[in-house]
């Protein structure tokens, strides 16, 4: 954001523009609590940090995808339930679009009917439930209003230490530490039954169920493949390494970096090879332990 700042843009020209990327869990009253306190607070740094004018700019824009982590190979079928719950739960907090998964992806990728009845999880939410009847239907919720505030304040805490270590990229370990913490902390729970996982930890059963799951033919790879080989053989190579060097060159130096990224690619340069260009440049963040 402030490096947009740095470069001149206006922010009321780019921030009605951006979006984010969330993710849902189980626990329905701290998701709705959680997107509710990201929208809260998406206003008010908008207004008072960087000053935003337009009222655009105040609203957090925000796709969420059910949890992947929380889907067990255990009783497969159980996460249809868990999947409702996340995507109602998301639809709640105010969610402008939902991604829900299927039950069996946490074996391999979703069969047509696990597909099937993720979709339908969601015609459900949006036309049977109420959720979307209202905005922001827990409001005055003493439980959930009381989940926002202590959901904001931990994450402005985090924010301010962030600031205080020198920006995100400055953070960098900080912010993998946390998440390498949470992580660590959200499976210790389950492993010692402080938390309960149907199916995993509490209620299991003696014969696991067997399921059917998708399986890839391997021709596809090979169809894959060979686009891939055609496409790099039909293009002109000096062109691509010309583009390529582009890319290298505004990498180094201060110039925006999108306008030659477009050409590159129009040019036929592939994605992997415009992110090794740009690696060649900025290197590959290495974790310091």
């Amino acid at each position: 954001m402030q490096a947009a700042l740095d470069a001149g843009l206006e922010i009321d020209k780019f921030a009605p523009r951006l979006a984010f990327f969330f993710n849902g869990h189980n626990h329905v009253f701290q998701e709705v609590a959680k997107f509710r306190a990201a929208r809260r607070m998406w206003a008010e740094i908008m207004r008072e940090r960087f000053g935003a004018k337009d009222e655009r700019s105040w609203r957090l824009r925000f796709h969420t995808q059910t949890g992947g982590v929380t889907l067990t190979a255990q009783q497969p079928h159980n996460n249809i339930v868990r999947v409702a719950l996340q995507g109602f739960a998301a639809v709640c907090g105010g969610t402008q679009s939902l991604h829900t998964n299927g039950f069996d992806e946490a074996l391999a990728l979703p069969t047509e009917r696990a597909a099937r009845i993720a979709l339908r999880t969601q015609q459900i939410i949006g036309h049977e439930a109420g959720a979307a009847d209202t905005v922001d239907p827990f409001a005055g919720s003493y439980f959930v209003e009381a989940l926002t505030d202590e959901v904001e304040s931990a994450a402005r805490g985090l924010i301010a230490k962030i600031d205080e270590l020198g920006g995100s990229v400055k953070a960098i370990d900080f912010i993998k530490n946390e998440i390498e913490e949470s992580a660590f902390g959200y499976h210790e729970r389950y492993r010692i039954g402080q938390d309960v996982v149907v199916g995993v930890n509490s209620f299991v059963e003696d014969s696991p169920e067997v399921q059917d799951i998708l399986r890839v033919d391997p021709e596809s790879e090979h169809q894959q493949v060979t686009r891939l080989k055609a496409f790099k053989a039909d293009r002109d190579v000096t062109v691509v390494e010309q583009r390529l060097e582009e890319v290298r060159s505004a990498a180094r130096g201060t110039e925006n970096l999108v306008p030659v990224i477009r050409q590159a690619l129009k040019d036929r340069s592939s994605l992997g090879e415009v992110c090794a260009a740009m690696r060649d440049v900025f290197g590959e963040y290495k974790p310091t332990f």
